[in-house]
């Protein structure tokens, strides 16, 4: 098959996955790309970031769109993202290509480990009771800004920035679950916030390889476009069906994907 038919294909499956599964969706991506192209973890990086980056931001659209994303924290927890993005990819090319992989699939072990977990337990009522570090006022609806509130959204922020660049992951399964702890955002606000975040430090991440010369628009170009289309297929499904068996899917094709990976890298 023609790379550019085959990387529409392997974008429309992500694409699809982030439509039914929310923003962690896109942790497919490289996998994809290195099974279905035969690149490395470096190379698909930053394939994977575009084609995240682009979905994510028409999620943020119509999230600011219908006013509930906060735009505040997405500025805070995007600053410190884009600055750890660049040191991030420039690491990504310079470890073992194998070592890479076991990173790689590692991260999607956790993931599917999280994804499980949250399928099984049920709410702890100490979770309940304590109050999370940024909390809204109830007039304005915006963040009460406190240091501790700043510190967390700022770590967290960060962290998905090293694993953007490094990993050419979006971020979102980072991001969703520290505003789920640490913000008292309801759910929907939660990914468009989130999706806010994933865009803005994708894209710089996307630059920083542009400048670079490690993406490859041949292969970029049409995996991202079939991201975007299969992520408006994806949500207009993902009202349809239910959440708890996309979750258990979607955590059953992480754990698949990272045993394959790490089998691979053998």
């Amino acid at each position: 098959m023609d790379v550019t038919v085959t990387g529409l294909v392997l974008g429309a499956l992500v694409g699809l996955v982030m439509g039914l599964t929310g923003a962690g969706g896109g942790i497919l991506a490289v996998p994809l790309l290195v099974f279905g192209l035969h690149l490395t973890v470096a190379e698909a990086g930053p394939i994977g970031l575009l084609a995240v980056g682009i979905s994510a931001a028409v999620g943020a659209m119509l999230g600011l769109k219908a006013g509930i994303v906060r735009y505040r924290a997405v500025l805070l927890m995007a600053f410190s993202g884009v600055l750890m993005a660049p040191p991030g990819a420039w690491l990504s090319q310079r470890l073992d290509a194998r070592l890479m992989s076991v990173l790689f699939a590692s991260v999607l072990g956790w993931v599917a480990f999280k994804t499980f977990r949250e399928i099984a337990a049920r709410r702890p009522a100490a979770d309940a009771e304590r109050a999370p570090p940024c909390i809204r006022d109830n007039r304005s609806g915006r963040f009460v800004w406190t240091s501790r509130c700043a510190a967390v959204l700022t770590t967290s922020g960060a962290v998905a920035g090293v694993l953007s660049g490094l990993l050419g992951v979006g971020g979102g399964f980072v991001m969703v679950p520290a505003l789920q702890r640490y913000t008292d955002l309801a759910a929907q606000s939660v990914i468009a916030t989130s999706l806010a975040v994933i865009s803005l430090v994708s894209l710089t991440g996307v630059a920083a390889s542009l400048y670079a010369g490690n993406l490859d628009p041949g292969v970029a170009l049409p995996f991202a476009a079939g991201s975007v289309l299969g992520m408006g297929m994806g949500s207009m499904l993902s009202s349809r069906l239910p959440q708890k068996y996309l979750k258990l899917a979607f955590g059953a094709i992480c754990l698949v994907v990272a045993v394959g990976m790490i089998l691979k890298s053998l």
